[in-house]
């Protein structure tokens, strides 16, 4: 089992940054990938960004050059720079885990790839 607690989450004009962190348990981050999804009102949860255990980055299209996903492998913790933040990425953004590292860029892209999940922060972006 894999705790996952978020951080980071609030209330930010259209333009302005954020900085979400992920906190897991366990001895074995590292062979872990991570990733963020978010979830809006009335809507799917979708994959914003991931990092493999190798290190390896991947993003949504819609994040693409705004957002950055990091992780510190000494501090079990992985990190998810948002700048120039737009209404539309108003959501719940959740923490997720899976076991390995994957060449497919899609693999990530789904749901039901990640195995662990937090709780979930909520990020409002509005003037």
């Amino acid at each position: 089992q894999v705790w996952l607690v978020e951080s980071g989450g609030g209330l930010v004009q259209p333009g302005g940054s954020l900085k979400l962190s992920c906190a897991a348990s366990g001895r074995t981050f590292s062979t872990y990938s991570m990733g963020w999804l978010r979830q809006a009102p009335g809507k799917e949860r979708e994959f914003v960004a991931a990092i493999s255990s190798g290190g390896s980055t991947y993003y949504a299209d819609s994040v693409k050059g705004r957002f950055t996903i990091s992780r510190d492998n000494a501090k079990n913790t992985v990190h998810l720079q948002m700048n120039m933040l737009k209404p539309e990425d108003t959501a719940v953004f959740y923490c997720a885990s899976v076991k390995g590292t994957y060449s497919n860029p899609s693999y990530y892209q789904e749901r039901t790839s990640w195995d662990y999940w937090g709780q979930g922060t909520q990020v409002t972006i509005s003037s």
